[in-house]
C-alpha cells in the first residue's frame, strides 16, 4: 500500500460502477447508488468515462481479478495503471484461497498483491476475507469490513414446494453443487435445482454434472439467469436451500437467500459462522457430516427454512453509510 495510505485525499470519492452483468459489477453499481441516494453529491463514472477524469481525482473500486482482465497478470497492470493516475481506494472480491489451485493460487496472490499495494484503502466484506488476506500472505495492514448487505423481501412467502433441494448461483466446480447431491441422494430426494446458469468456461462441467446426477437417480433443473422477479418467485417453491461452498470469500448466494425470506442450511466454515452471529436466525449452520440428516429434517419441515422476518440486520443503506464513515475517518 502506498505510503499515503491512511489519507484518502476525499470522502466519498469518485465512485467507479462498471457495466455488465458480473456479480461485482452488479454489486458496485448498487452500492454506489446507495452512496449517492444518501449523499447526493457523490459522483459516479464508469470504465467508458474514467479517462475524462481530471488525473488526482480520487476513486474508489470494486476488485477481482476476473473483472479487471483476462488473466490475473493483465488484470494487475489495469488496477496499477489506474492508481498512477488516482488516488484509489479499493474493495475486494474473491480473496485467494486454496481452492484456486496450484496454478491460479500464487497468480492470484500477485495480483492482490499488486493491488493493495497500489490502493490507499482497503476495504473486504468479511472478517474471514480479512484473514485469508493474512494467511495467503498478501497484506497483513489495515483492512476494514463491511459486510454483503441484504435487501429484505417482506412480501416474500412460502407457496406450494416442489420437493427439490435447491443451490442458488453460478455454477462451477467447488460451489457446493456435488455435496448437495450427496446430500440429497442420502435424504432420499430425487430432484435438484441450479438456480441460475453456468459460470463462464464451466458449461461442461455442468453437464458432467447432470450425468453423475441422473446415475444417481437424481433429476437436474437448471434455470438458466432469471431476473430478480422471476427469480424470487422460483427460490421460494424450492424445498430445501442450501449453501454447501467448498471455499468461499464472500458469498452473494448467502445473502440473496436470505433477502428473499429462506433460511437456508448452510455448511458452517469461518465465513458461515461470522454471517449467523450478525443475523441471527436467518441461516441454519449445519456440520459437513450432518447436511444428510438436516435435509431429511428440513424437507419434513418446511416452515423452517424460512427465516419470518420483516427486516433483516444490514441492509444496503447500512453498507453505505459504513463506506461514507471509512472513507471520512480516513481522510481525517
Amino acid at each position: 500500500m502506498t505510503a499515503t495510505s491512511s489519507v484518502p485525499d476525499a470522502a466519498p470519492p469518485v465512485l467507479l460502477a462498471p457495466s455488465g452483468p458480473h456479480g461485482v459489477a452488479v454489486y458496485a453499481r448498487q452500492i454506489a447508488a446507495e452512496v449517492v441516494r444518501l449523499e447526493p453529491a457523490t459522483r459516479t463514472v464508469t470504465p467508458a468515462t474514467l479517462a475524462e477524469l481530471p488525473s488526482g481525482t480520487p476513486v474508489h473500486a470494486h476488485v477481482t481479478d476476473r473483472l479487471w482482465g483476462a488473466s490475473p497478470e493483465e488484470a494487475a497492470r489495469a488496477v496499477e495503471a489506474l492508481a498512477s493516475r488516482h488516488p484509489l481506494t479499493v474493495t475486494l472480491h474473491d480473496v485467494p484461497q486454496e481452492s484456486d489451485g496450484e496454478r491460479n493460487r500464487p497468480r492470484r496472490r500477485a495480483f492482490y498483491r499488486a493491488v493493495v499495494e497500489a490502493a490507499r484503502g482497503v476495504v473486504v466484506n468479511s472478517a474471514h476475507e480479512r484473514e485469508l488476506l493474512r494467511e495467503e500472505e498478501v497484506w497483513n495492514g489495515p483492512v476494514a469490513v463491511v459486510p454483503l448487505p441484504v435487501e429484505s423481501t417482506p412480501d416474500t412467502s412460502a407457496g406450494p414446494l416442489d420437493d427439490s433441494l435447491g443451490v442458488l448461483g453460478y455454477f462451477y466446480p467447488g460451489k457446493g453443487h456435488d455435496e448437495a447431491l450427496d446430500a440429497a441422494v442420502e435424504a432420499g430426494m430425487t430432484r435438484l435445482t441450479v438456480l441460475g446458469r453456468a459460470s463462464d468456461g464451466h458449461a461442461d462441467d455442468l453437464a458432467a454434472f447432470e450425468r453423475r446426477a441422473a446415475d444417481r437417480g437424481v433429476r437436474v433443473e437448471v434455470t438458466g439467469w432469471l431476473d430478480d422477479v422471476d427469480m424470487a418467485a422460483r427460490v421460494s417453491r424450492v424445498a430445501v436451500p442450501v449453501i454447501a461452498h467448498r471455499h468461499v470469500s464472500a458469498s452473494g448466494s448467502l445473502a440473496s437467500w436470505i433477502g428473499w425470506g429462506r433460511r437456508p442450511l448452510a455448511v458452517r466454515n469461518r465465513y458461515v459462522d461470522e454471517m449467523a452471529a450478525l443475523r441471527p436466525g436467518t441461516l441454519s449452520p449445519v456440520d459437513p457430516d450432518a447436511l444428510a440428516a438436516a435435509v431429511s429434517a428440513a424437507r419434513a419441515d418446511p416452515g423452517s427454512t424460512w427465516h419470518g422476518l420483516d427486516r433483516v440486520p444490514f441492509g444496503r443503506a447500512d453498507a453505505a453509510r459504513a463506506y461514507l464513515d471509512w472513507w471520512t475517518e480516513t481522510r481525517a
